[in-house]
């Protein structure tokens, strides 16, 4: 019993604890909370003097009864031995005696005498054994009975403790009692209201979605907007996932379930724009770009989405807010503007940092204001246009598309030394004096920092994607007469005497011509010279069998060649402005001369030997896999060319170093036949890194560590210290 008591005890505490549970899960439910923990609490003492009670029980009768079981009992039986051996004696002396002959004189005294004296301790023990048995009856009732009423007693005094305890919370079980009662009564009217609603909901028509789903920018929990969208996976499958999205903390992010850990789709949604999406067989969809990925997402209807895109809009806005001034102070901290580039013995770290990219373009004419607005410090811009923009004017870019302009952070995001060089080769001045050259004439007024943000719009619009200011007469840029030839660098520097004569000559300022004289190509220094002519003579093996493709013949059938065909040339020439204002009157950027092997001016900057101009048609979509007649397209004429840089561009751009040429040769092969280190260790790395990628199914990503810091170590050298990777050229042209 006392076993089994507490065991029952053991479950009490536990259903005990579960109800204290419950009441704690119940916090925001006052009635609810009160009440079971004040049970809890009740139920929590009745176990007290549950145990109390079986502790009394075991001192009352388990113990008692043990101790006369043991001791008194024992004596008994020991009595009882005693007596029944005895007996057994005595009945062995009367049998012996009775045998025993009566002619048998001293046998019969011998027994009589045994029988004597074995009645007499019979007796004797008999007397002792009736003595232990009414010794022991008179104290099993006592025992008995002073055990069983220390029992009752402590079963008396639980059942009082329990009634006392019980008689103070009964008020409170009354007062609960008619709270319930009206409860029920609150229930009934809910159930009533409800089932009307319920009623009135099903007569509803729902042939047009009219689902509003509001979003709010200052919400408590940070939460600007969430809800179900369909998701499609990055797969090679396309596969449509439904997650649950919302807006926080000026991050997109989603989740599969309920308790996992948000995924985060835009880290920071200053750097990214949403656009719808027409082009793709499911209805309602839109996109989220950032600088590194797309996310293409659909809601349930064209109110939701329309309602999702403004939220995606309004927090982006939002986060320029919070994050500006955060961003000026601390670019404020900053060291001077030197207005040069660092040199080549600084770490990599520090020439990728937006500190370093912030003082480099804005020394460029023109870059200290934006491009559009005229607002001071701007401190984002367009890498594909290559101005400077201010916070309000590059989200409007980011609206255009990134086929428009793409924007970047000059503080915020890393910058590769290629795009920092093409930054210095235009500028805000080059630009306006393309898009803008026929402002005045049409009598558009251009918008001040302190205009409306419609304002704004509407003339970023009408400047990059409508072109409404580009003059659309003949452009300035000096172009040969028809039938003459574009001649490749080695006869093109012999036949220029002195530096070639640009769009702004004159112009630009000190610094941006210091920075441009390195890639340009306008004046090039000794080392450029050699550079170009070791290009030529390493490249001799592949091109002399071309005949006149060396000497890049460009026929012009009129005064004035079509945008495509002065793309064309201003690539080989490594004129960026000149590149700018042919795109800028709608030149295609992969633009194909069928009269030079269908060649295209990427290949042609290839030819030029210039790694901006490659950066810059890059940037404004140029495929890096056309290749020309002979099937050799970028990465072949840089490979045999030796042009390390632009090997090393390319293959972070997803050139295709499989691709073979008219005579089966890809460039890694052709590297290994000119016995150039630095391009075969280049397209080893990047095939063996593909391999890697596509074994543990990493399709997309962009490499493992070691890989992208020995690309970043080439794009720094190419940029910066382009005389460490002449060490091939240069031993040719000393065995030449």
């Amino acid at each position: 019993m006392i076993d089994t008591g507490k065991a029952f005890c053991t479950a009490n505490k536990q259903f005990m604890n579960g109800i204290r549970d419950l009441a704690q899960y119940s916090c925001k439910d006052n009635l609810v909370e009160a009440s079971l923990t004040k049970f809890s609490d009740t139920l929590q003492e009745m176990i007290n003097y549950h145990n109390i009670l079986f502790d009394q029980i075991q001192r009352s009768i388990k113990t008692q009864l043990q101790t006369f079981v043991k001791e008194d009992i024992r004596k008994f039986k020991d009595a009882k031995k005693q007596f029944e051996k005895v007996s057994e004696e005595k009945e062995n002396a009367l049998v012996k005696n009775a045998q025993v002959q009566r002619n048998k004189q001293h046998e019969v005294e011998e027994a009589t005498n045994i029988l004597t004296a074995t009645r007499k301790c019979f007796r004797h023990i008999a007397l002792d054994y009736v003595l232990q048995i009414n010794v022991l009856q008179s104290k099993r009732r006592a025992e008995i009975l002073k055990s069983m009423l220390s029992f009752m007693y402590a079963h008396l005094a639980f059942f009082h403790q329990g009634y006392d305890l019980f008689s103070e919370l009964e008020p409170n079980m009354k007062e609960l009692g008619a709270q319930l009662d009206q409860l029920a009564v609150d229930a009934a009217k809910e159930k009533r209201d409800m089932e009307q609603k319920h009623s009135t909901i099903q007569q509803k028509d729902y042939s047009s979605d009219d689902t509003k789903l509001e979003y709010n920018v200052d919400a408590a929990n940070g939460i600007v907007m969430e809800g179900y969208l369909f998701k499609r996976a990055s797969n090679a499958f396309k596969t449509w996932n439904r997650r649950w999205f919302s807006i926080q903390n000026n991050q997109l992010v989603y989740q599969k379930k309920f308790k996992d850990n948000p995924t985060v789709v835009v880290e920071d949604l200053r750097l990214c724009t949403v656009k719808h999406c027409e082009d793709i067989e499911r209805r309602f969809c839109f996109e989220v770009v950032s600088p590194t990925k797309s996310c293409m997402l659909q809601a349930d209807s064209e109110k939701l989405r329309q309602a999702w895109i403004k939220a995606v809009q309004t927090s982006i806005a939002t986060a320029y807010r919070e994050k500006g001034d955060e961003s000026e102070k601390q670019e404020k901290k900053s060291s001077p503007s030197t207005g040069s580039l660092e040199s080549g013995s600084e770490t990599k770290e520090k020439l990728l940092k937006g500190e370093s990219a912030l003082q480099r373009v804005q020394c460029i004419p023109g870059n200290a204001a934006c491009c559009d607005c005229g607002l001071a410090d701007p401190r984002w811009a367009s890498i594909n246009l290559g101005i400077t923009l201010c916070i309000e004017c590059s989200g409007i870019h980011r609206s255009l598309g990134v086929h428009f302009s793409k924007v970047r952070s000059l503080t915020l995001d890393s910058w590769e030394p290629e795009l920092l060089k093409l930054m210095c080769e235009l500028g805000n001045d080059v630009i306006n004096r393309i898009y803008e050259a026929k402002l005045e004439k049409v009598g558009v007024k251009k918008p001040q920092s302190g205009s409306q943000r419609q304002e704004k719009e509407a003339y970023i619009r009408a400047k990059y994607v409508e072109r409404k200011f580009v003059e659309k007469q003949a452009a300035s840029v000096p172009l040969p007469e028809p039938g003459t030839k574009v001649l490749p660098p080695s006869q093109e520097e012999k036949r220029h005497s002195g530096p070639e004569k640009s769009l702004l000559a004159g112009e630009q300022g000190a610094a941006s011509q210091k920075v441009r004289s390195s890639d340009s190509g306008i004046q090039p220094s000794t080392d450029d010279s050699r550079e170009h002519l070791a290009s030529t003579i390493s490249a001799n093996s592949l091109y002399e069998a071309e005949g006149d493709k060396q000497e890049s013949p460009v026929f012009c059938d009129s005064k004035q060649p079509s945008p495509g065909l002065r793309l064309y040339q201003a690539a080989f020439e490594k004129n960026l402005p000149h590149m700018a204002e042919a795109l800028a009157h709608g030149a295609e950027v992969n633009w194909v001369n069928v009269d030079e092997n269908k060649a295209t001016p990427l290949i042609q900057a290839v030819r030029g030997g210039s790694l901006v101009t490659c950066e810059f048609l890059l940037q404004n979509g140029a495929n890096v896999n056309i290749r020309d007649m002979k099937g050799r397209g970028p990465l072949h004429h840089a490979t045999v060319l030796g042009h390390t840089g632009q090997v090393c561009l390319f293959l972070k751009r997803g050139a295709n170093q499989h691709a073979t040429d008219e005579d089966g040769k890809d460039p890694l092969s052709i590297a290994v036949e000119a016995a150039n280190a630095d391009i075969v260790t280049l397209l080893r790395l990047a095939r063996m890194n593909e391999e890697m990628r596509e074994s543990e199914g990493l399709y997309g990503q962009p490499g493992d560590e070691i890989y992208q810091d020995i690309f970043r170590d080439f794009s720094q050298m190419a940029s910066n210290n382009p005389e460490k990777l002449n060490r091939f050229q240069q031993s040719d042209s000393q065995k030449s």
